[in-house]
């Protein structure tokens, strides 16, 4: 069993800063990709940030230049700093990861629960 655990929600003023943390745990051979995504009520979900297991980055127009992905590989963990924040930026942020499973020849792709990021004006 492979699991996604998110962390580092809440709510904060605009202007501020949030680190999100994921850690994937279970019986995990490698990990490719990780990444954020983040969905707003009645709305697809959107690529935030995404990251190589070599650290190439890739961050969606609207974030570039606040927010920061990093990983550990060997926590199989990835985090986004999240600086200067706008109200625009509340909605609930999902972890991803490509890996794949010990014993398993293909990479599937798993979410976490999601996290709330609330900013307030």
């Amino acid at each position: 069993q492979v699991q996604l655990v998110e962390s580092g929600g809440g709510l904060v003023q605009a202007g501020g800063s949030l680190r999100l943390s994921c850690t994937a745990s279970g019986s995990i051979s490698s990990i490719d990709i990780m990444a954020w995504y983040r969905q707003a009520p009645g709305k697809q979900r959107e690529l935030v940030a995404a990251i190589t297991s070599g650290g190439i980055t890739n961050y969606a127009a609207s974030v570039k230049g606040r927010f920061t992905i990093s990983r550990d590989n060997a926590k199989n963990t990835v985090y986004l700093q999240m600086n200067s924040l706008k109200p625009e930026d509340t909605v609930v942020y999902y972890c991803n990861a490509q890996l794949r499973r010990a014993y398993s020849r293909s990479y599937d792709m798993y979410w976490g629960q999601g996290t709330q990021v609330t900013v307030s004006s």
